[in-house]
């Protein structure tokens, strides 16, 4: 029960913006899961899922921005500085521009990650395509590449 409840939090995290536990609460009681707030605290902590700001100015849960921090290790880093030339994004996708050639290094750094806010990424010859399961993930993932860059 403990896994699935888990599941189907991660579910509604990534589909909805979930601002507080109570609302998590709810939001679960919906899909037929009982619970109390400590139940709902532990899990959280346990799945590591913090609040994240939203362009909105508002927040909202979300898996751990260390995950994305985290997952940029040193020869990560070293890849992204020496290939990544641009980057920008349209809601939910990101085009990551690299010097000729070096765009498949790029786009198999980012697949390293295994993060769950990446659905997909597609490699040409100096242009990455990241598909992001939402708009505010692909906000704050191109965040943390402008702060690897600089």
């Amino acid at each position: 029960m403990k896994s699935q409840r888990q599941a189907k939090i991660m579910e509604i995290i990534s589909n909805r913006n979930v601002e507080t536990q109570e609302q998590l609460l709810s939001a679960l009681q919906e899909e037929g899961f009982r619970g109390t707030q400590a139940t709902i605290s532990r899990d959280i902590k346990e799945l590591r899922i913090v609040k994240e700001l939203t362009s909105l100015g508002t927040y909202r849960y979300t898996t751990s921005s260390t995950e994305i921090s985290g997952s940029f290790s040193s020869r990560l880093n070293t890849i992204f500085r020496e290939c990544v030339i641009g980057f920008d994004y349209a809601q939910n996708i990101i085009v990551i521009r690299t010097l000729p050639g070096l765009a498949s290094a790029a786009g198999s750094a980012i697949d390293a990650m295994n993060l769950h806010a990446i659905v997909g990424s597609l490699a040409g010859d100096d242009t990455v395509m990241v598909i992001m399961r939402d708009n505010n993930a692909a906000a704050a993932f191109c965040g943390e590449i402008k702060n690897l860059l600089n």
